[in-house]
């Protein structure tokens, strides 16, 4: 599963080690070697299961698909986003982490009360 797409539809194969990778971030992440460049890239397609090459020079908009299932693998790629959030219990559970934004209003005590009668009178 790769970390830096999260929809990847389909899988390469890296011409220079031979190994299936999701992305080309996901090759510099494992190998300790520079993903070499190709003209016929290799494809699994993570539908279908199924293998195909593509001639990179001659694509075309039909090669946007996988020959077998006519999945659509070139699609817009959505990246992990930052979340912040806070962690603790279900606030169903144990409301002490949610803020009470009710005004509270508190009957002065009675010294209170005393000190202001004798300010004022």
């Amino acid at each position: 599963m790769c970390k830096h797409i999260l929809n990847a539809q389909v899988a390469i194969r890296a011409p220079c080690c031979k190994k299936w990778f999701d992305c080309p971030q996901c090759h510099a992440d494992n190998a300790d070697h520079p993903l070499r460049k190709t003209e016929e890239m290799a494809f699994l397609c993570k539908k279908c299961k199924k293998a195909f090459r593509k001639d990179m020079n001659d694509y075309e908009d039909e090669d946007e698909y996988c020959p077998h299932c006519d999945n659509h693998y070139v699609v817009e790629a959505k990246t992990p986003a930052a979340a912040l959030g806070v962690e603790g219990e279900d606030a169903r559970m144990d409301s002490r982490l949610l803020k009470d934004d009710r005004v509270k209003t508190q009957a002065p005590s009675a010294f209170a009360q005393a000190d202001l009668d004798a300010q004022l009178g």
